[in-house]
């Protein structure tokens, strides 16, 4: 298989010369290299904010030195975001609290507004019911003279009416008179009435 493959046997050969004496290279006491050659490994992505992970052949610690500043990182960052997170909440807060102020001060406009609107409601009901109480009290007034105006109407009438009843005797008195006087009947006697002396003459048949 070696003679079919040129290649690996050129892979396999002895990179270095031989040593003055004859001596093969492998004969030598001291051994050519300390280390292992190294081998080919995988190359490693890492994160822009993290170190290149330093690792040395053959030693069992092949973890970072730089966890602490990672981890350090990675608090510092949750903090922010902890912050920041903190910073709207707040932001939200005072927003809300600015709103509820708002709120309330039209809450307070409003009212006061009607409070206002109910006040000037009263004045003008207290003006009415003034004036109402004004013009009851005239009417009361003229109520009063009207009465008074009525009785001395009355009292006038009660005269009146005695007045004419007074002028109708008299009148019947006279018109008795004027009977007397034109019957057929002389007589000489002397008939007072109402205190009024009347001389009739008699008659002798």
């Amino acid at each position: 298989m070696l003679s079919t493959s040129p290649a690996s046997e050129s892979f396999f050969r002895n990179p270095l010369p031989a040593f003055e004496g004859g001596l093969p290279p492998w004969d030598s006491q001291e051994p050519p290299f300390i280390f292992p050659p190294p081998q080919d490994e995988p190359a490693v992505i890492l994160e822009p904010p993290q170190e290149p992970v330093i690792s040395k052949p053959g030693s069992d610690n092949s973890k970072p030195r730089n966890s602490g500043s990672v981890r350090s990182k990675k608090l510092s960052s949750g903090s922010g975001k902890t912050k920041r997170s903190g910073d709207i909440i707040d932001e939200r807060k005072r927003r809300r609290m600015i709103s509820n102020r708002e709120s309330a001060r039209r809450s307070r406009m409003r009212k006061q507004k009607d409070l206002e609107n109910l006040r000037n409601k009263v004045n003008s009901i207290r003006i009415g019911n003034q004036e109402l109480m004004n013009r009851l009290r005239l009417i009361l007034y003229n109520d009063q003279i009207v009465r008074r105006e009525n009785e001395r109407l009355q009292s006038e009438s009660v005269v009146l009416r005695q007045r004419l009843w007074d002028i109708r005797q008299v009148l019947l008195v006279r018109q008795l008179q004027q009977q007397l006087n034109s019957s057929s009947w002389p007589c000489n006697n002397v008939t007072s009435i109402n205190g009024e002396h009347i001389t009739h003459q008699s008659i002798i048949s």
